[in-house]
C-alpha cells in the first residue's frame, strides 16, 4: 500500500512539475516537441520492452486491424492533448492548463454517462453542475469559453475511455501509439533537418540533450503510475490524481507569475467544491457496503 501511494503519487508530482520542462524548450516550436516526443518516447519504450523481453503482445496486434484502429484514434487524442498542453504551457498558460486536468474526473462522469449510458448518481449530477456554474462563471468574466482547460479534458476523459477498454497495458499501449505515428514524426522531421530548422540538429546542446529526455520523461512516470495503481484502491488513486494539477496551479502563479485574478479563482474554487463532492461522493459510496456488511 505505501509503495503503490510512493509509485503514483510521485507519478502525479513529477507530471505536475512538466512545465518546468517543457519552458526550458520554449525555444523550439511545439509541434517539434510533440514529434521529438514521440520519436524518443518510442526508443525508450523498445528499451524497456527488449529488457523485459515483453514483445509477444506485437503478434496478437497483427492479427488484429480493429485494434490497431482503436490505438490510432487513441493516438490521436493523446497527440491532441499532449500538443495543446506544450502550446499551453509556452504560451503562459500553465494555469488555464491546470484547469483542465482538475475538470478531467468530471468530463469522465459525463463520458460515462453520454457513452456508457452510466445513470449518474444525485451527487455526480450536484458535482458536474458546480463545475459548469465554474466554467459560465469564467466565460462570463472572460467573453470566452475556458477552451484550453476544456479541450485537455476532453482529450484526455475520452483517451482514457478508449484506454480503459483496451486490450494492451499501458507500456504496451503507449509503444503502439507512438509507434502509430513515427512515420508521419520521422518524416516531418526530416523535413525540418533538409531546411536546417530541425533543432535536434541546429539547437545548443542544452537544447538537443532536453529533446533526447522527453522519451524516459514520458516513460518513466507512465510506469511509475502502473505499478502504483496496481497496489491501491481506486478511490485513493483518484484523490491522489490531483496532485499533478494543483503543482501546476502553483507553478503557474508562484514560478511564472501569471495572473490568478479573484473571478478567476471564484471559478477554480466552484471546480473544487465540485471535485470535493465528486471525491467525497465516492467514498461514501465505497464505505457504504462494508459499514452495511459490519
Amino acid at each position: 500500500m505505501r509503495k503503490g501511494i510512493l509509485l503514483a503519487g510521485s507519478a502525479y508530482t513529477i507530471w505536475g512539475l512538466f512545465p518546468l520542462y517543457f519552458k526550458a524548450l520554449h525555444s523550439v516550436p511545439s509541434l517539434e516537441i510533440l514529434l521529438n516526443r514521440m520519436l524518443w518516447s518510442l526508443l525508450f519504450l523498445a528499451i524497456v520492452l527488449t529488457w523485459r523481453k515483453q514483445w509477444g503482445w506485437l503478434t496478437m496486434v497483427r492479427r488484429q486491424p480493429k485494434l490497431i484502429a482503436s490505438f490510432a484514434l487513441s493516438a490521436v487524442l493523446l497527440s491532441s492533448n499532449w500538443f495543446i498542453y506544450i502550446w499551453a504551457v509556452n504560451d503562459g498558460k500553465v494555469i488555464d492548463s491546470s484547469l483542465g486536468y482538475f475538470m478531467t474526473p468530471l468530463v469522465n462522469i459525463l463520458i460515462g454517462s453520454v457513452l456508457l449510458k452510466e445513470k449518474l448518481r444525485s451527487g455526480q449530477w450536484l458535482a458536474i453542475s458546480f463545475a459548469a456554474l465554474g466554467v459560465a462563471w469564467m466565460t462570463f468574466q472572460t467573453g470566452h469559453l475556458p477552451w484550453i482547460g476544456l479541450a485537455l479534458a476532453a482529450t484526455f476523459g475520452t483517451y482514457g475511455l478508449l484506454r480503459k477498454t483496451a486490450a494492451l497495458g499501458a507500456l504496451e499501449g503507449l509503444s503502439l501509439e507512438t509507434a502509430i505515428f513515427f512515420p508521419f514524426a520521422f518524416g516531418y522531421l526530416t523535413w525540418l533537418t533538409m531546411h536546417g530548422q530541425n533543432a535536434l540538429v541546429s539547437a545548443g546542446t542544452d537544447v538537443k540533450i532536453l529533446l533526447a529526455l522527453s522519451g524516459p520523461i514520458t516513460a518513466i512516470p507512465l510506469l511509475m503510475f502502473a505499478a502504483g495503481a496496481r497496489r491501491i484502491p481506486m478511490t485513493t488513486l483518484g484523490l491522489l490524481q490531483y496532485i499533478a494539477p494543483f503543482v501546476q496551479l502553483l507553478l503557474g502563479v508562484w514560478i511564472f507569475n501569471e495572473n490568478l485574478d479573484t473571478h478567476r479563482l471564484i471559478g477554480f474554487i466552484a471546480i473544487w467544491i465540485a471535485l470535493f463532492i465528486y471525491s467525497a461522493e465516492g467514498l461514501w459510496m465505497n464505505f457504504k457496503p462494508a459499514r452495511q456488511e459490519a
